[in-house]
């Protein structure tokens, strides 16, 4: 990503970020909203917007609400940042918290099960050992 388009990103998200504080009045965005991540298109023409919604039983109503909301959050961040064009917005809800929690759960759960499952049975010790070769053995 150029240089331009970081900066351009990080300028939105800190502008998104700040109208998502102010509050909306649109009843169907609740729930606690994060920006998980803003990423500009080379062309300047758009920019994705991921965000994810708690409790995910609110996340569907609340993108809904966002992606009726966006032509008016891009007003408000054009006012808080100084850029001559502002591209236009588009929300996603970004699912890889929801992946990674799963994902943690799993392991928690196969954490346990190792520590309740007995140790595996020691190998005997009265066989005899095998014979160790010598070096003269390895030798071409």
């Amino acid at each position: 990503m150029s240089h331009r388009l970081e900066q351009l990103s990080s300028a939105i998200e800190r502008g998104v970020r700040e109208v998502f504080a102010r509050g909306f009045s649109d009843p169907r965005i609740s729930g606690l909203i994060t920006i998980t991540g803003v990423r500009v298109l080379p062309d300047l023409s758009q920019v994705i917007i991921k965000v994810s919604v708690l409790p995910e039983e609110k996340a569907q109503l609340t993108l809904h609400g966002l992606t009726s909301a966006a032509r008016h959050i891009r007003h408000e961040v054009g006012e808080l940042i100084s850029t001559r064009t502002l591209p236009h917005f588009q929300f996603r809800l970004d699912d890889s918290l929801k992946r990674e929690a799963a994902l943690l759960r799993e392991l928690d759960r196969v954490r346990e099960d190792l520590a309740t499952r007995p140790p595996p049975p020691a190998p005997p010790t009265d066989t005899p050992a095998a014979p160790r070769p010598s070096t003269e053995d390895l030798a071409p």
